[in-house]
């Protein structure tokens, strides 16, 4: 509902204020809920940002012209300003400047026709850092295959550490989770997240940083774009997996990172083993490992059976036994050889004994004869020329032997 303006009369006619019918065009206008809610199409001219930080500009085509204005605090929030000459879409509502009767469009989005400026920036920016190699496949750096402590650079209150501490406790709960807690939206969060990535660096227990944050419009995600984070990404000595974003969503510091994951929950998922596969993988290696034992087994022991076999022909314990048997044999061959040598050696013995009884000189005695010798010098007397009256003699006999003395003729 309208408000009544005051009117006063010229004659017969009815006349505003110029005030006043600016208050009312200000009023339709500002009521029309079409143009509340608008986006307009043109070329920017005349740009300015003043000392407050507001800018000034104007939107034309080749039929009209139309002022336009962009409060500081949404300024604030663009990455690039528009330049004289630019094509661009311009949301805002339609009003009304009383005080100089300008009709105006307070902008509070812009976006240049084609890709956006934010758009136009972050490829600049890919461009240039990867013409400096940033992002050169062979920077990359493999990731350990069993961390132990997982470095984690993102927002304590978002969504996607959640995701992260779910994955990591279902899939690998033994690794240790350490929180580099930063902003991860704003102005003032890429130096938070080079603060947070150089914290883990200075630790020497960090196997892999994940740098995470959940999906969000080109404007929310800028902060991964910006060239300081890149660099500090790409600097880290500890390999870095970035899953920032959703599944289309692709930030510098993707690029520079050492992997590439599409949310931060694929993130948690590439930098550790699933615990299910490993199982699956620790029973099968010991299948394969039980089987090559038993396979090592079994030719060992065929070949321990041929070298028992081999050994066996070749055993000094079976020549041995012949060795044993033979000397056996001759033992016993040369006994008797022996034996029959003594009893041949005792026959002939016994008949050289039987022919020296026949000529001793004790078969002499035995038949009566006597053996006379000097008893000075033991010569045999066989002559009676061989003594002298008063030699002394010793005469043997059968059974024995006594002295004598030559006496006489």
């Amino acid at each position: 509902m309208l408000e009544q303006l005051p009117l006063f009369a010229v004659a017969d006619r009815t006349a505003y204020t110029v005030s006043q019918l600016m208050a009312r065009i200000r009023s339709t206008v500002e009521m029309d809920p079409r143009l509340m809610d608008v986006w307009v199409e043109g070329e920017v001219s005349n740009f300015r940002q003043v000392a407050s930080g507001h800018c000034y500009f104007t939107l034309k085509d080749v039929g009209a012209e139309l002022r336009c204005v962009m409060w500081r605090d949404r300024v604030r929030g663009m990455r690039v300003l528009p330049n004289n000459g630019d094509s661009v879409l311009a949301h805002g509502r339609v009003g009304v400047y009383e005080q100089r009767g300008d009709l105006q469009l307070y902008v509070d989005a812009l976006e240049p026709l084609g890709l956006g400026w934010l758009y136009q920036e972050y490829e600049r920016l890919k461009a240039r850092l990867e013409a400096e190699g940033l992002f050169a496949p062979e920077r990359k750096r493999p990731l350990p295959r069993f961390p132990r402590r997982i470095g984690v650079v993102t927002s304590p209150d978002a969504a996607a550490l959640r995701d992260i501490l779910n994955i990591l406790s279902r899939r690998y709960p033994l690794a240790e989770v350490i929180l580099a807690p930063t902003l991860v939206q704003g102005e003032e969060a890429p130096p938070q997240i080079i603060a947070a990535l150089r914290a883990l660096n200075a630790r020497e227990d960090i196997d892999v940083i994940l740098l995470a944050r959940g999906g969000g419009s080109l404007e929310e995600l800028w902060a991964f774009n910006d060239e300081r984070v890149a660099r500090a990404v790409a600097a880290s000595r500890i390999p870095v997996v970035c899953g920032v974003g959703h599944e289309t969503d692709f930030s510098l510091a993707d690029f520079a990172a050492d992997r590439r994951a599409p949310t931060p929950s694929a993130a948690a998922e590439l930098a550790t083993p699933d615990r299910a596969e490993l199982a699956g993988q620790v029973r099968m290696l010991r299948a394969r490992l039980i089987r090559a034992l038993e396979a090592d087994l079994a030719r060992r022991r065929g070949r321990v059976q041929e070298q028992v076999r081999v050994l066996r022909r070749l055993s000094p314990a079976l020549r041995l036994s012949q060795t044993r048997q033979r000397l056996d044999d001759l033992t016993e061959r040369a006994g008797r050889a022996i034996r029959h040598q003594i009893a041949v050696r005792r026959e002939r013995l016994a008949g050289l004994a039987g022919r020296l009884e026949g000529v001793s000189p004790l078969a002499t005695l035995e038949r009566g004869y006597a053996i006379v010798r000097r008893a000075a010098d033991g010569l045999i007397v066989r002559s009676p020329a061989q003594v002298a009256v008063g030699d002394a003699l010793r005469v043997r006999v059968r059974d024995g032997e006594f002295g004598a003395r030559v006496s006489g003729e």
